[in-house]
């Protein structure tokens, strides 16, 4: 019996590096998975797009949607199911995040960007309009402070408060207050290179750690994602 394809679902980025590094993180799915058909997908900016990627399985293929995605939010909860909602042999898996494994890879850029146990850590994520999003983001931050000394905080590029530069103001008043002379990092909860990480430079902080990618961690992860709804399934 074949395998269900697995179509990795990205978000899309204008970025050329940006794009490098989540195309690297599906040739290592299938480098991890030999013989498992993998297919590229995007909810927005870049082609294919999801929903003509679904449409264009032939009838009866199973397949999962694994989402190169760091939290629920309006692409999981809208876009992926409005794509695979008529064709009931292919379901979506959850995304990559929050997960212990992202905790320790978002750990290991501070301290090579030179994390000290008196800095202040803000986890900036990209954001959501809906409340599932900050939960997820939330909890990754907490998993990140289950591995640091440091304060660890939450801030967001967009749709969520506090936004990365209210957060940064307001990590820094808070390590000031506690009589600490620490600078404020970001660890940039993002998957890799693109407008939102380069809006983290702006956002006043000392020090901007390097994002997720590249990693093989990541595509790790979505095979469990996919494993994961297979046995659901079974």
């Amino acid at each position: 019996m074949n395998s269900p394809v697995l179509i990795a679902c990205a978000h899309g980025t204008r970025n050329a590096e940006g794009q490098a590094a989540i195309r690297r993180v599906m040739a290592e799915i299938e480098e991890l998975r030999p013989g498992l058909r993998v297919l590229e997908a995007y909810v927005d900016v870049q082609e294919p797009e999801l929903g003509g990627v679904v449409e264009g399985l032939p009838e009866g293929t199973a397949a999962v949607v694994v989402p190169l995605l760091l939290s629920t939010g309006f692409h999981i909860k809208v876009d992926v199911p409005k794509a695979i909602k008529s064709r009931p042999e292919v379901v979506a898996a959850t995304p990559l995040g929050p997960d212990p494994r992202l905790a320790e890879l978002l750990a290991t850029h501070l301290r090579a960007a030179g994390l000290q146990e008196n800095d202040g850590v803000l986890l900036a994520a990209a954001g959501s309009s809906l409340p599932d999003g900050s939960v997820d983001s939330e909890e990754q931050a907490r998993l990140l402070g289950e591995l640091l000394p440091n304060k660890v905080r939450v801030a967001y590029g967009a749709s969520a408060q506090p936004t990365v530069p209210d957060g940064v103001a307001s990590l820094r008043a808070e390590l000031a207050a506690d009589g600490g002379t620490g600078r404020v990092f970001i660890a940039s909860y993002l998957l890799a290179t693109g407008y939102f990480h380069d809006q983290l430079a702006k956002a006043g902080a000392d020090v901007v750690a390097a994002p997720l990618l590249p990693s093989t961690v990541l595509a790790e992860i979505a095979l469990e994602r996919y494993d994961a709804v297979l046995e659901s399934l079974s």
